[in-house]
């Protein structure tokens, strides 16, 4: 499931085993927002170093034009986006990669607590390419 060769995939190992967790305990049917707070009671119970709906700058050509809030940064590093929707869409994908792009990030995961099995897909700035073939857990891309 979570491959070492991967950046950072101790870390996006643990926060997707914490997104387990909460899923396994809630299931689906929920919205976003209670996926949220478990999420951020179970990473903190993990000892995982994070802020939620942390607000981040947007900027164009050298100019701040706005700011977005990503559902979670973890440890400095990770950008985290949570959806409560039947099924993860390449929508969701594009605005998670454009979320990286815009916050000068590297890695990012994407995680739906919407369908019956947990759906999540590690996200990666465009440029590194990394192939792999996703479980049945994630996102096919």
């Amino acid at each position: 499931m979570i491959k070492k060769e991967y950046p950072l995939s101790d870390l996006t190992g643990k926060i997707i085993g914490c997104a387990m967790e909460v899923h396994g305990i809630l299931g689906n049917g929920f919205q976003e927002v209670i996926y949220q707070r478990a999420l951020a009671q179970e990473m903190a119970l993990q000892g995982l170093d994070f802020s939620r709906e942390h607000e981040m700058e947007i900027h164009y050509k050298g100019e701040q034009i706005g700011t977005r809030r990503v559902d979670f940064f973890v440890e400095g590093l990770i950008m985290v986006e949570l959806k409560a929707v039947i099924q993860l869409e390449d929508v969701h994908l594009a605005q998670a990669i454009n979320y990286l792009e815009a916050y000068g990030l590297d890695i990012g995961l994407l995680i739906n607590f919407g369908s019956r099995s947990l759906q999540f897909k590690r996200v990666m700035k465009p440029g590194r390419k990394i192939n792999h073939s996703p479980s049945k857990n994630q996102l096919k891309s």
